[in-house]
C-alpha cells in the first residue's frame, strides 16, 4: 500500500463527559478528499478512523501490520476550528506508541497545526518524520512518487517540513490545487473506504442540534465541501492557513485569504451519491456556503428537485451580513438546509468590525435572524467571548442579545488564540500565556486556556461563558420554543445536557487563590 490516512482518537480529553453522547462524530472530509485524489493517481491508499470506531493504540498497529504501508498520514482536522491543534494530541500519542513497537514506517501529518508551526512540531515531536506546509495536495503526490522516502529525496519535495538530525527544514512551499482544477485534482470522496456498522456512515453523528435534539436523527451523518477557504481575514480564526504559500516559521491565516470552488454539477452528484446511500444528515463545512449567490444558487436549485419529499437534513455556515434576500433563503429551504449557523459573535458593533478588520457589513442582527426564521429556517447562532476590548459589560450586552433574538442553537466559545490565527502571532510577540498542551486549545476541556482582555482574565471570561450555556439552555422561553418546535424530548435532551458540568482548571485555580 502506498499511504494510509490515520485518524487518531482524541474526544474525550477535548469534549470531556459530552463525548459520550453529546459532542458530533464527524467524517474526516480532508481525509477522503486526499484518498479519492491518490486513486486518481493510480496510488493504492485507505483509511483508518480510530476515532469513529473506537479502535486502541494496539488494534491501530494491528492493522498497520497489515496493510503494511508506504507512509503513514495523520489528517488532523475536525468538526471546529480548534480541532487541528486540539487532536494533535491523540496524534502524538498514537504516533509515540506505533513507533514504540518498532514499526519503521515514516509518518507525517497534513492539518491546520502543523501548518501554521511546522518547525515547532518537529522539534517538539520526535515520532513525526515529516510534515505539510499547507493542503499537501500536489506535495504528497509527489512524496508518494520517490523512489524512496528518505531526507535525500524529501528534500526535493515542495510543502513540507522535515527533520535532518537535529534540524528542521521547511522547504520552498508548493502551490494549493487551483480554481480551475478544483473538479479535476480534488475529484471526491472515497466514502467506500470509511467503516460502517450496518449501513455506510452510522459511525458517524451529527451534533444534536442539528438533528433537532433528536438521538434517532443523528445518524447516519455525512460532512461536505463546496468550496475551500475564505475571503475574510479574521484575527480570531485559522481556517485559511491550508492555502499558505510561504515558509515562514509562524504561519497567519490571514494573510493567505482566498476561496476556491467546485463546480454546481459536481457538487450535486456528491451528494446524489450519499441521497443514494441512504444519507439525510448531512453538514456543508464551508465557512462562507452563502458568500456567493452565483455558486450556491445553481446547487441549490438541484437539491431542491432532490430534496421533493424534504428529507433531508441540511446545515451550512453563513455570516449576518451576507443574508440579503428572502428569496434566496427561501430556495436554500426548499434545497434541505434546514440551519444556518451564524457567526453573530458580539452585540457590540465595534468589536465586531475590529475583529474582521473592516470588511464585516454593520447590518440589523435582529432583522437578520427574523428573515431566516420567517423562511422556516433554525439559526445555531454562535458568539465568542473574550474578544479584543471585551468587558463584563459588553458580554452581558452580548448574552442579552442571545435571549432577544432566542434562536433553537446557541453555542458560545471563549477567544482562544488558536495556532495559525494573528490572535495567536499576537500572543507570542505580547508574551501572553498560552496553553501548554494540545488539548488546552479545545473550547471544551479540562485544560482549556483562552485569552484574557485588558479588564478580564482568562478564568473570569471562561466562567461567563459556562454560566450563559446553562443560564441560555435552561430559559423557560427558550423551551417552550423547543417544545413548540421539536417536542417535549428534545426539551428533555437538552435538560440533561446541561446537568454535564464542565470541569476547568483555571476556574478551579482561581477559586482556590481566592480562599
Amino acid at each position: 500500500m502506498d499511504c494510509l490516512f490515520l485518524i487518531a482518537d482524541n474526544s474525550s480529553k477535548s469534549y470531556q463527559s459530552l463525548s459520550s453522547k453529546y459532542s458530533a462524530i464527524e467524517p474526516p472530509t480532508w481525509a477522503l478528499l486526499l484518498a479519492e485524489a491518490m486513486r486518481q493517481k493510480k496510488f493504492n491508499v485507505s483509511i483508518i478512523d480510530a476515532n469513529a470506531e473506537k479502535l486502541t493504540n494496539n488494534e491501530v498497529v494491528s492493522r498497520i501490520k497489515d496493510y503494511s504501508p508506504k507512509l503513514i498520514c495523520f489528517v488532523v482536522y475536525g468538526q471546529n476550528v480548534n480541532a487541528g491543534t486540539t487532536n494533535m494530541s491523540g496524534v502524538i500519542s498514537l504516533s509515540n506508541y506505533i513507533k514504540s513497537k518498532n514499526i519503521n514506517i515514516p509518518m507525517s501529518i497534513i492539518g491546520s497545526h502543523v501548518q501554521a508551526l511546522p518547525k515547532e512540531t518537529l522539534k517538539k515531536e520526535k515520532s513525526i518524520d515529516f510534515v505539510f506546509t499547507n493542503e499537501g495536495v500536489y506535495s504528497l503526490i509527489n512524496i508518494l512518487s520517490l523512489e524512496k522516502l528518505n531526507i535525500n529525496y524529501l528534500k526535493s519535495v515542495k510543502g513540507i517540513a522535515f527533520r535532518d538530525g537535529e534540524n528542521v527544514v521547511i522547504n520552498p512551499p508548493e502551490k494549493i490545487v487551483p480554481n480551475e482544477k478544483m473538479d479535476i485534482d480534488l475529484p471526491g470522496y472515497a466514502w467506500d473506504l470509511l467503516p460502517y456498522k450496518n449501513k455506510p456512515l452510522d459511525l458517524y453523528r451529527s451534533p444534536m442540534w442539528h438533528a433537532e435534539y433528536d438521538e434517532n436523527k443523528r445518524s447516519p451523518y455525512a460532512a461536505i465541501q463546496t468550496s475551500l477557504g475564505c475571503m475574510f481575514g479574521c484575527d480570531f480564526c485559522m481556517i485559511n492557513i491550508l492555502n499558505r504559500n510561504d515558509n515562514e516559521e509562524i504561519g497567519v491565516a490571514s494573510d493567505y485569504s482566498g476561496m476556491r470552488f467546485w463546480s454546481s454539477e459536481f457538487i450535486f452528484k456528491q451528494f446524489v451519491k450519499l441521497h443514494e446511500m441512504g444519507v439525510r444528515t448531512i453538514r456543508i463545512v464551508d465557512e462562507m456556503f452563502l458568500l456567493n449567490p452565483k455558486y450556491y444558487k445553481p446547487l441549490c436549485e438541484k437539491l431542491a428537485d432532490l430534496n421533493k419529499n424534504d428529507e433531508m437534513r441540511l446545515w451550512s455556515y453563513s455570516r449576518v451580513d451576507t443574508i440579503k434576500k428572502k428569496e434566496n433563503l427561501e430556495l436554500i429551504r426548499k434545497a434541505g438546509i434546514k440551519w444556518l449557523a451564524l457567526g453573530i459573535e458580539s452585540a457590540d458593533k465595534s468589536i465586531r468590525l475590529e475583529i474582521s478588520k473592516g470588511k464585516f457589513e454593520d447590518v440589523d442582527i435582529n432583522k437578520v435572524i427574523k428573515m431566516v426564521h420567517d423562511s422556516d429556517i433554525n439559526v445555531m447562532a454562535n458568539y465568542i467571548y473574550g474578544l479584543p476590548g471585551d468587558t463584563k459589560e459588553s458580554i452581558q450586552k452580548t448574552f442579552d442579545l442571545s435571549l432577544k433574538l432566542l434562536t433553537l442553537g446557541w453555542n458560545t466559545y471563549a477567544a482562544m488564540a488558536l495556532p495559525g490565527s494573528k490572535l495567536y502571532k499576537d500572543a507570542i510577540l505580547n508574551d501572553i500565556e498560552l496553553p501548554k498542551s494540545y488539548e488546552g486549545f479545545s473550547f471544551h476541556s479540562y485544560e482549556t486556556l483562552p485569552l484574557p482582555t485588558k479588564s478580564l482574565s482568562p478564568a473570569e471570561i471562561l466562567l461567563m461563558r459556562d454560566q450563559a450555556f446553562n443560564k441560555y439552555h435552561n430559559n423557560k422561553e427558550y423551551l417552550n420554543l423547543i417544545e413548540k418546535k421539536f417536542g417535549k424530548k428534545a426539551v428533555d435532551n437538552i435538560l440533561e445536557m446541561t446537568k454535564i458540568n464542565l470541569k476547568r482548571k483555571i476556574i478551579e485555580n482561581s477559586k482556590n487563590s481566592d480562599l
